[in-house]
């Protein structure tokens, strides 16, 4: 992506129309990047050639950068005129293990993998906050660390990984944000206070004796009591967790058995747990390991169990969400609405723990579609990227002013 146009000094007072013209400026370059990253999805922390793309296109801006940054992280250094705060602006880099079925000129080229969460659009929307931002940094008090995340699909954190690579040192402040395709494009959201659940992950097998299913009696049948132990689980959400405190365990895979007329000797089960208060996700482990233990006693089996705490909830920064909808009326007017929690999660809650930080919503909902994350059509409305762009730029231009 080429540099654009050094904004006019006396205009810089009218810093909105600077970034919507420098924004212009970079929109369809931008949407090349999109689509370009679009149709070669990468997952996890294999994310080297969208990697490199984010590298080049620093590099061709003249952005000091680092690559190899929670092993395949990049990160840009924007330095302000002025001394001031250090603010992180991130965006995730990988895709999903999902067949693309939109069809477009641009679709995946790999198969299995696609960009059926967005990840393309905010990568490209970084490169243009970085754009922007570079060509305003003189009139800036302070600082912006631009974060290419990886592996934020994963259960093993890129956000992570990079926070343990220094990402997060030196820094006072971080913005995040994410599309929302069930909302308008040209509107934005946010949720106050807990925004999205802690995940954590668990795989319990059920050991038993193998025999036949004539004899049960000289067996000892895990499907039976793997049944028990998924009813069992059910309870501790509607009889252990206070109900004021929203908690949701799901158990998504059994896997045991193979065949009509044979006990099998263990059957595994996966599943989920979301919630959003930290006691509440100690009184759900402790529930699950009693009552596995429990199980042995009562159902003759042993069992064993992998109980993984994967991320926090997120907490929305007061400041942030101010400052972001202050500089998102200037420039659109009243756009900006409260949307509610979810317990879906979001490893940027890594970050919020260790610096104030916010995730701001951006509409990405095309004209008479209905898409959802996560599914193999989806197809965002591109011009969330500008306006991702403008408003973020126009938010890191307000706190560090």
């Amino acid at each position: 992506m080429t540099k654009v146009s050094p904004p006019d000094v006396a205009r810089i007072n009218d810093l909105v129309s600077v970034v919507q013209d420098l924004t212009d400026q970079i929109e369809p370059q931008l949407i090349e990047i999109r689509r370009d990253i679009h149709a070669h999805p990468e997952t996890g922390f294999d994310v080297t050639r969208t990697a490199n793309v984010v590298a080049q296109e620093l590099e061709r801006l003249g952005i000091e950068h680092q690559t190899g940054v929670g092993r395949i992280g990049v990160v840009g250094f924007i330095k302000g005129g002025r001394p001031g705060k250090t603010l992180v602006i991130r965006a995730d880099m990988d895709a999903l293990p999902i067949e693309e079925q939109t069809g477009l000129p641009f679709a995946s080229v790999y198969e299995g993998k696609m960009h059926a969460c967005g990840h393309d659009l905010h990568t490209a929307t970084l490169i243009g906050i970085g754009s922007v931002l570079k060509t305003i940094a003189p009139h800036l008090a302070g600082n912006v660390k631009l974060m290419f995340q990886p592996a934020e699909e994963t259960q093993e954190s890129g956000a992570r990984a990079m926070i343990a690579d220094g990402i997060l040192d030196g820094v006072d402040l971080a913005l995040g944000f994410h599309n929302h395709p069930d909302e308008p494009t040209g509107t934005f959201s946010f949720v106050e206070g807990i925004a999205n659940g802690s995940s954590d992950e668990f795989e319990i097998t059920v050991h038993a004796q193998s025999g036949h299913a004539a004899r049960p009696h000289h067996a000892v049948d895990p499907i039976v009591a793997t049944a028990q132990l998924v009813l069992q689980l059910q309870t501790i959400v509607s009889r252990e967790v206070d109900p004021m405190h929203t908690a949701v365990l799901t158990v998504g895979a059994i896997h045991g058995g193979n065949t009509h007329n044979i006990i099998p000797d263990s059957v595994m089960i996966m599943g989920t747990v979301r919630c959003q208060d930290p006691g509440t996700r100690d009184v759900i482990e402790a529930a699950v390991r009693r009552i596995c233990a429990g199980l042995e006693a009562s159902m003759r089996v042993k069992t064993e169990v992998n109980y993984v705490r994967g991320v926090p909830s997120m907490v929305s920064d007061p400041f942030l969400i101010e400052a972001t909808t202050a500089a998102i009326h200037e420039r659109y007017g009243d756009v900006m609405f409260k949307r509610q929690a979810s317990l879906g999660s979001e490893d940027f809650a890594l970050v919020a723990e260790k610096v104030p930080s916010f995730q701001l919503g951006i509409g990405a909902s095309q004209e008479g579609r209905h898409d959802k994350l996560h599914n193999s059509d989806y197809q965002p409305d591109e011009r969330c990227i500008a306006n991702g762009v403008v408003a973020l730029s126009l938010t890191a231009a307000r706190i560090l002013s």
